[in-house]
């Protein structure tokens, strides 16, 4: 279905619902976080944010756009619902995380986990930690702004000249309530936006029954007929498909990367008042994570049902894209075709809200880690309090151009976007092996945790550019981080280095 032939089926009160969200939205936030006076009101919310709040937002900044219409696009093609077994381990890594890390967060005033890098190591490991974050972490919210462009250009009907006004629109209205109430209005934000991303997919899954043969179990019973109601692959593989045991192993060292060593994430815990409030936010979010995803699996089920039947509308996919399969379409062209006015502007405000929550959680986090993990350790005289909130605003607006150029540049350069999907894969093992020393030895020197969190990343780079059709993406973490203790456990061992041995790092 052409772009433009979407225009035909958005009706004014579409429009409506969807500028009157996109205003609230803006205006929420502005009022949520009209307080913010310091770094420590801007970064971390003055720590005083209800974890239910933070749980929720932990969920939204982790989903976007994609997972609404790529967890669905899954179901309907060939993986039915095996994507399951990956969320097992974000829910085990998440109770592992909230009982075992989150008490280092809450010993001082931490603003990212790289200070336990400085803790452990030195200033030249913290900046080695967040410049890894601040590298992956640019490159994957700029490619997750333009893919989830695609197909919100089909629904909205934009043309694909109007791509670039687009994705400065989305980051403009992230940056927008972000820029003045920081990581609160975020927070505040997002948990909002979770709530209608849920609300997108439980309306999904109760109206698209409603038009199958049957009702609702008419459509089990023809989805379960398909085999699209298969879940379970306990063989064990390296390569895809999604087994048991990728998701039990893999994905629970993914997780216990990107919700303990990634700055996206852990700022959101860092809000909580005290670290019985960031264990139950994680856990509400691990409590959260399994039924939201079998939710729009079930909606990608669905759609199979529904378009296997002979009077659904035709089914005419647009080609895929760099990043965007063809099946990446199939709810997209639902919404806009088969979804009667008013409840359609609410399905696109569902997706608006996923692609909203990842950028402006980005744009804060990488705002906190280069004013605080850089920019405030090289300072050679002591600032005040209003300059650092007024430097945090002004890399903010930084950080939300240089997205708006990745995202652009992925328009053209085939390479740069699937190297950024893969990036965070790349990079993550580095900082959850580097964090695992942190806290393991304690005290030393930099080189050993540096030297492994280079080679995890040379690494895991040959083994995506070569291998990637041989081990999944769910491995990648795992992998990441034992080379990167490995290689530091042989070049502490090469330089005589003796745990607990070493002189304290100094002063944060």
């Amino acid at each position: 279905m052409p772009a433009s032939l979407a225009v035909s089926f958005l009706a004014p009160a579409d429009w409506a619902v969807i500028l009157l969200y996109l205003g609230g939205i803006v205006a929420f936030g502005l009022w949520s976080g009209r307080r913010a006076r310091s770094t420590r009101d801007y970064f971390l919310g003055s720590k005083n944010l209800p974890w239910w709040s933070v749980g929720f937002s932990i969920v939204a900044t982790e989903t976007s756009a994609l997972t609404f219409l790529g967890v669905p696009a899954m179901a309907y093609g060939p993986d039915d619902l095996t994507f399951i077994q990956i969320i097992l381990g974000y829910v085990l890594a998440r109770v592992v995380l909230a009982v075992v890390l989150v008490p280092h967060y809450f010993r001082g005033e931490i603003y990212s986990p790289y200070q336990l890098f400085h803790q452990a190591f030195g200033q030249a490991a913290r900046r080695t930690a967040g410049g890894f974050f601040l590298l992956s972490g640019v490159l994957a919210a700029g490619v997750r702004v333009y893919v989830s462009c695609i197909p919100l250009q089909l629904i909205l009907g934009f043309s694909e000249a109007a791509m670039g006004w687009v994705i400065g629109l989305f980051a403009v209205l992230a940056l927008a309530y972000t820029l003045l109430g920081g990581v609160k209005a975020a927070v505040w934000v997002e948990a909002l936006q979770f709530v209608m991303f849920l609300a997108g997919g439980l309306f999904a899954l109760c109206f698209i029954p409603t038009l199958v043969d049957g009702g609702w179990s008419g459509a089990l019973a023809a989805a379960a007929a398909g085999g699209k109601l298969h879940w379970l692959n306990l063989e064990f593989t390296l390569a895809k498909p999604f087994n048991l045991w990728m998701g039990l192993i893999g994905a629970t060292f993914l997780v216990m990367s990107s919700h303990g060593a990634d700055q996206l994430i852990v700022q959101r815990v860092l809000t909580c008042r005290s670290v019985n409030d960031g264990r139950k936010a994680l856990l509400l979010s691990a409590a959260i994570i399994l039924p939201l995803m079998l939710v729009f699996l079930l909606v990608g089920a669905m759609l199979w049902v529904y378009y296997a039947q002979a009077s659904a509308v035709p089914l005419a996919l647009p080609e895929a894209r760099p990043g965007v399969t063809k099946n990446d379409y199939v709810f997209p062209t639902f919404i806009v075709t088969a979804v009667p006015p008013v409840l359609r502007g609410f399905l696109i405000v569902a997706i608006l809200s996923a692609a909203l929550s990842s950028v402006s959680a980005a744009l804060s986090a990488l705002a906190s880690v280069f004013t605080m993990d850089f920019y405030k350790g090289l300072a050679r005289k002591p600032r005040s309090e209003a300059f650092y909130l007024r430097f945090s605003r002004g890399s903010m607006v930084f950080w939300a151009v240089l997205l708006v150029g990745v995202a652009t540049l992925t328009r053209e350069v085939t390479s740069v976007l699937n190297a950024a999907f893969a990036l965070s894969g790349l990079t993550n093992g580095a900082m959850l092996g580097g964090l695992a020393l942190a806290l393991w030895w304690r005290r030393g020197s930099a080189t050993p945790v540096i030297a492994g969190m280079l080679a995890a990343l040379g690494v895991m780079v040959t083994l995506y550019l070569g291998w990637r059709e041989v081990v999944a993406w769910p491995w990648y973490t795992l992998i990441g981080s034992t080379v990167t203790v490995i290689v530091a456990l042989v070049v502490r061992g090469a330089l005589g280095e003796k745990k607990g041995t070493e002189p304290e790092p100094g002063p944060l």
